[in-house]
């Protein structure tokens, strides 16, 4: 049997355009997918479990997992520290099992430019319309008027960055864009990249053809 190298599978965009929604579903498609639980600074919503949600830490705990190298990325958001614990990615991948991130730009650019680069696919999420992102964050009920007014604002600096990944959806109809991207998760699964066995599978084949000879 061909061994694969997992991917880790990026998903980006504004608040409110999707990515939660589908990472979720992704999770349910295959449970071979295993979620990047990030770090973060916040305090925990109601609800959230700590290790389950997020890993939930103190600033100085968190700067010094930064400084160790121990952040696959980190970025400070709206006062807070996120970031994605390197370890359990780094032992998923080499066991063969993908890792989903549902992280902004600026984490995902630190992934793609990390010695794990070669094995990422990025993949942003766009709103039909930015009318259509507000009522999804106003839908929620989860943050104050204020903090949808921040999220707005921040969102056209999310989509300025969409030309950095390399698929982009947009997700005018869930069950659609969710279609697609079981389409780039399977197909990116059989890069050659992501299949280090193929190398002595091709001098297996060698081998027996010299040996028809």
């Amino acid at each position: 049997m061909i061994n694969r190298r997992g991917l880790l599978v990026i998903l980006s965009s504004p608040s409110g355009a999707g990515k939660s929604t589908l990472s979720r579903r992704l999770l349910e498609w295959d449970d071979s997918l295993r979620f990047s639980v990030s770090a973060t600074t916040r305090a925990p919503r109601p609800g959230e479990v700590n290790g389950e949600h997020y890993h939930f830490q103190s600033e100085a705990d968190f700067k010094r997992d930064v400084a160790n190298g121990d952040m696959l990325e980190h970025a400070h958001v709206f006062g807070n520290f996120y970031g994605s614990p390197r370890k359990p990615v780094q032992t998923a991948i080499d066991a063969g099992r993908d890792v989903l991130f549902d992280i902004d730009w600026q984490g995902a650019q630190q992934i793609v430019n990390s010695a794990l680069g070669p094995h990422t696919l990025s993949i942003f999420i766009l709103p039909p319309s930015i009318a259509e992102l507000r009522r999804r964050l106003e839908s929620r009920g989860q943050d104050s008027a204020e903090t949808i007014g921040k999220r707005m604002l921040k969102s056209w600096d999310e989509i300025s960055h969409w030309g950095s990944y390399d698929y982009v959806l947009i997700n005018d109809d869930l069950d659609q864009t969710f279609e697609r991207l079981k389409t780039i998760v399977t197909a990116t699964r059989l890069r050659r990249l992501q299949q280090p066995g193929l190398v002595d599978h091709v001098r297996k084949l060698q081998q027996e053809f010299e040996e028809l000879a």
